[in-house]
């Protein structure tokens, strides 16, 4: 929980799935043992915005939490995570959290300090440091998440600062006054900071500067907050004045008197100390957690390395260096430092080269050195095996490179900066950096440009923090700027930068480019790993998996993830979680640039990302392959899911896909749209789309900011039914009105008549009846003037359902008629469902005869079509005629198969629906403990449902509960009957004037 959250089996990282799921996952592990109700979860994970899809989320996210979790062949009674009434439990038997390491190690620090063991205590201290990785619970969303993290940063800070007492108590003041410095500009009001730096001055020696420390406070508190300083730091202020040792410096008081320790004795080897260690320029900020864990202590009687790797600009240099110099006074033998330059414009430095330096810094060197490299690392390892060293490697390339430049002697440690992740280095710590979190962004951004300027302008300021995306290097040239041009403001520069064109252009100053450190890490990758990098920047989305990027690269799978990894390990690539892959901003506005300049191999790149989303979208819709008659036609396996330009990683040359001529006034296409996309059935394909999230508009807006009209159109009118399918209506609207916005740029003139279906079929479910009527007439009047048998049944399908849910019955039978009479030869799901909506009307005027008849002939073209919901939902109505003339049996026969049906399809309201039929269906035939049962079945479907987005919500609730209360009246259970039949009063008063059920009823 200390960072990214993150769990582990037997030493192997578990993929603990969405952000969101991860959230709830937090909300359950930080309160282990008590009950957590469904309410409290979702406020804590959602808040004001609870999810469409209710209440169903949360079970599926638990679901996928313990299988994750749990070991295999665990019951419910043995989960890590188990449900209760009302909520879940998370059960820590057998569980290390990172929250209860950090508790432990507080309490063996306060007891060790308590007893008078400081140096201990500063021990344990930097463990429980050393346990944040970064920003606690990082990017998990949600009120619950946010407060926990504000929660658990000020724990963080209060370790630091008793960190830093124990420091200053045992005499460290210079390496406790750095990070007071640091802790001090952020938060300039604390006077217990001030109190702790005015003692470490003190104990330096430095009593004037205390003093200034003391009168800075005490007027920013007056001008401020218009306080005078609080007893505690007057107190200490007196102590200064006094040169009270004791109340001040505590145990490092005696120690100032006492003369110093006596030389050690001499040792054979080099005895010359030395410090060839970079100056320690600029302010760390935001890296406590990261310092922490270069700077703990480590095994003893072993040469110790740390690795800390990141992208180019990420601070790994000032790290390390700020690291080193903390260090430095454990390592008397010597800090040494070297510049491997593996990503710069000057030579890389061979092992020959640093070996021959390092020796000669040492002191060691007698004439002139060997230049073979077996003898020169005997030479290193002969001269330090008696020393105990301190060696920094910066911008390191590979194992290779390192491994001959290790020191011998036992205690030695090296500190490795690379862009790299050096998995074959075998590394005691491994330390990734990632960008700056906003508030610690925003403070260093603010003490480059002083805090009278950032405070003027705090949007800008934060808008810029945006913009560099928490990139030190970009926010360090970014102030610079300003530093350098006192009339910018910083609004100025944020619309300098806006564009991804000029964003990186204005990120250079001098020599000093973030561009070009990324440059120097693409120069770095092998030609297959860069064509992999360009790839990656023209994804439609922020985030990716590998069947995306397999897609827009034209690859295996397997070649594909390996690749991906690959560029993990670079820096280059980020990998919030298993299996799912993005670009750090300003990287990814990098990688689109180097793909412009490869303009062939970038179109078809484009095409076939956008391809894939629109084949996805395509196979998991119920409507079928006949409702696309119009798209890009299948041309085979290699047209079909390869890039047009590049070679994939075996030397295959694979060929881009090629669209089919689109629809005209004087062309139809020669067949309909079929897909060969890397799914093996709709199935696969929804998950896959399920995984992208709320970014499934931003393909559509990416298409239609490209250009790319036609697939804008198309990929939104695929996505409509699986959007309304999972209640998420206001998605599929989002979608189809950018893509109506640019209907007229595209060359596929069926579009203009079917998105208005569609996104009249939209309003339909979300009960916008004036919108979804004036958009099926439009959609009816250009169906008319450029005929299209199949669009214009959906159009009548659409006013068919319209009418259906408005009570015009007749008019609904009418349309729905004849959109059977045009589809009938087409389309099964618009035949299908327009009998449907033809044997609704029918049952509502009471023509059960008829209706049944309607219903038979759906289930027909619903078996054709072969997707589960729509013949579940055939069944379900067609067993209401049952249920309404007294055939029991009949009804539970068709119920039983709707169900079953409707639950592989994931309709959670049809579900149900059908449940709550089924025991009424039970009960007719006399079994009322079944049928009581089955309704608490459908209460419980219904309670996954969002009240938010589910139009019928009310209406289906009154109706299980009417069903469940003549349950309980069959079998003399009167006043349970009657608590059923008041919360069906309740929830129609509460909702008096909503609209009566849809079609879907």
């Amino acid at each position: 929980m200390l960072g990214p959250v993150r769990a582990w089996r037997d030493g192997t990282q578990l993929s603990l799935g969405p952000v969101r799921q991860q959230a709830v996952l937090a909300a359950l592990a930080l309160r282990p043992g008590l009950l957590v109700s469904r309410e409290q979860l979702l406020d804590g994970v959602w808040g004001d915005s609870p999810p469409q899809s209710g209440r169903k989320v949360l079970p599926s996210y638990v679901y996928g939490l313990r299988k994750t979790l749990d070991e295999e062949g665990s019951g419910p009674a043995d989960s890590v995570i188990r449900g209760e009434r009302g909520g879940y439990r998370f059960v820590p038997d057998g569980v290390r959290l990172d929250v209860a390491d950090l508790a432990a190690q507080l309490d063996d620090a306060r007891g060790a300090k308590a007893s008078g063991d400081t140096a201990t205590a500063v021990d344990r201290l930097s463990g429980a440091l050393a346990l944040f990785e970064g920003e606690p619970l990082a990017g998990l969303p949600g009120p619950y998440a946010e407060a926990e993290r504000q929660r658990l940063l000020e724990r963080a800070r209060t370790v630091r600062l008793e960190r830093l007492e124990c420091l200053v108590l045992l005499g460290r003041f210079a390496w406790a006054l750095d990070e007071l410095a640091a802790l001090s500009a952020s938060d300039p009001c604390d006077e217990s900071l001030a109190a702790l730096r005015m003692r470490a001055l003190y104990g330096s020696e430095r009593q004037a500067e205390a003093l200034n420390v003391y009168e800075d406070t005490r007027k920013r508190l007056s001008h401020e907050l218009g306080v005078d300083p609080g007893e505690e730091l007057q107190r200490v202020h007196q102590a200064v004045l006094r040169q009270d040792d004791v109340r001040l410096l505590g145990t490092a008081a005696a120690a100032r008197s006492v003369a110093p320790p006596a030389p050690p004795p001499a040792r054979s080897g080099p005895r010359r100390a030395v410090n060839d260690l970079p100056g320690d320029s600029g302010r760390l900020i935001g890296r406590e957690a990261e310092l922490a864990q270069l700077v703990a202590p480590s095994a003893p009687g072993s040469v110790s390395i740390v690795t800390v790797d990141g992208t180019a600009g990420v601070g790994k240099s000032a790290l390390v260096v700020r690291a080193a110099r903390e260090l430095s006074a454990h390592y008397p033998d010597g800090c040494l430092f070297v510049d491997l330059r593996a990503h710069s414009t000057q030579r890389r430095q061979s092992p020959e080269q640093a070996l021959q330096r390092l020796l000669r810094s040492l002191g060691a060197a007698k004439g002139e050195l060997p230049s073979d490299l077996e003898e020169l690392t005997a030479a290193w390892r002969a001269a330090t095996s008696p020393l105990r060293l301190l060696l920094v490697l910066d911008d390191a390339l590979d194992a290779e490179q390192i491994r001959p430049l290790l020191p011998a002697g036992a205690g030695s440690r090296v500190l490795v900066a690379g862009r790299r992740r050096l998995a074959e280095l075998d590394a005691d710590r491994r330390v990734t950096l990632e960008p700056l979190a906003s508030g610690d962004a925003v403070s260093l951004l603010t003490h480059l440009i002083g805090e009278g300027r950032a405070s003027r302008e705090p949007e800008a300021t934060h808008r810029l923090v945006g913009l560099c995306d928490g990139l030190p290097l970009a926010l360090r040239i970014a102030g610079s700027r300003l530093q350098n041009r006192h009339t910018w403001t910083v609004e100025y520069l944020v619309g300098r930068m806006a564009g991804d064109e000029r964003l990186l252009g204005e990120l250079s100053i001098g020599d000093r480019s973030v561009e070009a450190a990324f440059r120097l890490s693409y120069d770095q990758l092998t030609p297959e790993q860069q064509r992999g990098f360009r790839a990656l920047g023209l994804a439609p989305t922020v985030e990716f998996d590998v069947p995306a990027s397999a897609a827009m690269l034209g690859w295996t799978s397997h070649d594909t993830e390996r690749v991906l990894e690959s560029l993990v390990d670079t820096s280059l690539l980020q990998q919030p979680r298993p299996g799912r892959y993005r670009l750090h901003d300003l990287v990814r506005v990098h990688a689109r640039r180097v793909a412009e300049a490869v303009p062939e191999e970038a179109a078809a790149t484009r095409t076939a990302a956008l391809r894939l989303y629109l084949d996805a979208a395509r196979i998991t819709s119920d409507w079928g392959s006949s409702s696309f008659p119009t798209g890009p036609a299948s041309t085979g396996p290699a047209a079909n899911r390869s890039a047009a330009t590049g070679s994939a990683p075996n030397g295959s040359a694979p060929n881009g896909p090629q669209p089919a001529e689109p629809w005209s006034d004087e062309t139809q296409p020669a067949e309909p749209w079929s897909a060969d996309a890397p799914f093996a059935n709709w199935q696969e394909a929804e998950t896959w789309l399920d995984a992208a999230g709320g970014e499934l508009v931003d393909v559509v807006g990416h298409a239609a900011a490209l250009g790319e009209a036609d697939y804008a159109c198309w990929i939104a009118e695929a996505l409509c039914d699986y959007f309304v399918r999972q209640g998420r209506y206001h998605e599929s609207q989002t979608a189809l009105e950018i893509a109506l916005a640019h209907v007229d740029e595209a060359t596929d003139r069926r579009m203009a008549h079917a998105l208005r279906n569609c996104l009249g079929y939209t309003c339909v479910y979300q009960r916008r009846y004036t919108q979804a009527r004036a958009l099926l007439t439009e959609a009816l009047h250009l169906g008319r003037r450029r005929p299209d048998p199949c669009e214009e049944a959906r159009t009548l399908g659409g006013l068919g359902a319209l009418c259906l849910s408005v009570g015009e019955g007749d008019r609904a039978i009418s349309h729905a008629a004849a959109a059977v009479d045009l589809s009938r030869s087409h389309n099964d799901w618009v035949t299908a469902i327009a009998l449907v909506i033809q044997g609704l009307a029918q049952q509502f005027q009471r023509r059960n005869e008829e209706a049944l008849a309607s219903f038979a002939d759906a289930r027909t073209h619903a078996e054709a079509g072969g997707r589960p919901r729509m013949l579940g939902r055939v069944l379900s109505c067609a067993a209401d005629i049952h249920l309404r003339l007294g055939r029991y049996g009949e009804a539970k026969r068709l119920l039983r198969q709707a169900v079953h049906l409707v639950e592989q399809g994931g309709d959670i309201f049809l579900c149900a629906r059908s449940l709550t039929r089924l025991g009424t269906a039970e009960l007719g035939e006399g079994n009322a403990s079944t049928a009581i049962a089955l309704h608490h079945q459908a209460l419980h479907q219904h309670q996954l449902l969002s009240p938010l987005t589910e139009p019928g919500y009310d209406w289906l609730e009154m109706d299980i509960r009417s069903r469940l209360g003549h349950a309980y009246v069959a079998t003399g259970r009167i006043r349970e009957a009657r608590g059923q039949f008041e919360t069906v009063v309740e929830v129609h008063d509460a909702r008096a004037r909503r609209a009566a059920p849809t079609g879907r009823g």
